[in-house]
């Protein structure tokens, strides 16, 4: 697995098997599943590559999705090879695993208090994919392991979406960033105050635990970085093509109207 991605443990598939995600990719699911491979991709790249961003960094690259599952998928054919008569299926974000807590029990990270999994070496800045099979291999059990709980991320969300009552997913700026149809004005003034048009990174660039994050070695990463969109941008595999064009042409306009008042 060292060359499909630098960061990866195994999780029982009894510890996660409770709080499987309802998803149409849950019929992909090995028979008789054991093991939960989880891969962890890091993604940021050198500080000279966001120049003029209006995107969340995640989003600057090409379009995880395709990069992960492509690295996962070459990893279960030589599994198949080595494994005959074991199942195994790859998933990337769509993906009935409940991502963030299987990494922390593979012992890749803890869970932070914005609910992402910050890993030791590239922080919370990475994609996660996994490999479920039925192949049992007896994988050790880690113990969950939480952020230093600073509340610096708490403190810092714009939006109000992180608090005492946990994560309220509606609020988030980077949700709202993904919402079709009309923004409310207290959507678009944060939007403007903000200056994103997709997503936020508001929480993750504030976490002491970030703050010497490792860059990415990942070669289509590093190749593609577009930190700033403008109105007719390409969206064909970037992380914001499945919204459609409608939502990021709406998004950058609302930005436009705050750089025209000023």
């Amino acid at each position: 697995m060292d060359e499909i991605a630098p960061l990866w443990g195994m999780c029982p598939f009894d510890k996660i098997k409770d709080g499987l995600i309802d998803c149409r990719a849950k019929s992909r699911l090995p028979h008789n599943a054991k093991t939960v491979i989880v891969a962890c991709f890091p993604y940021l790249l050198e500080e000279n590559n966001y120049q003029g961003i209006n995107v969340s960094k995640y989003a600057a690259v090409t379009d995880y999705h395709t990069v992960a599952l492509s690295r996962l998928n070459s990893a279960v054919k030589k599994l198949e090879e080595l494994f005959p008569g074991h199942e195994f299926a790859a998933f990337a974000d769509n993906s009935p695993i409940p991502e963030v807590e299987a990494a922390c029990i593979a012992g890749l990270g803890a869970i932070g208090l914005n609910t992402l999994l910050i890993t030791e070496e590239y922080g919370s800045y990475v994609f996660i994919g996994e490999i479920v099979t039925s192949l049992e291999t007896g994988c050790d059990v880690v113990e969950k392991k939480s952020c230093i709980g600073c509340q610096k991320c708490i403190e810092a969300c714009p939006s109000g979406a992180l608090g005492k009552g946990g994560f309220e997913k509606t609020l988030c700026l980077s949700e709202i960033t993904q919402k079709k149809g009309v923004l409310s004005e207290k959507e678009e003034t944060l939007m403007k105050e903000c200056g994103c048009v997709w997503g936020c990174d508001i929480c993750q660039d504030v976490c002491p635990m970030n703050k010497h994050a490792a860059k990415t070695q990942i070669e289509e990463f590093l190749l593609s970085p577009i930190p700033c969109v403008s109105s007719g941008c390409e969206l064909e595999g970037r992380a914001y093509e499945w919204r459609g064009r409608k939502v990021i042409e709406r998004n950058i306009s609302i930005l436009s109207k705050r750089k025209e008042k000023s």
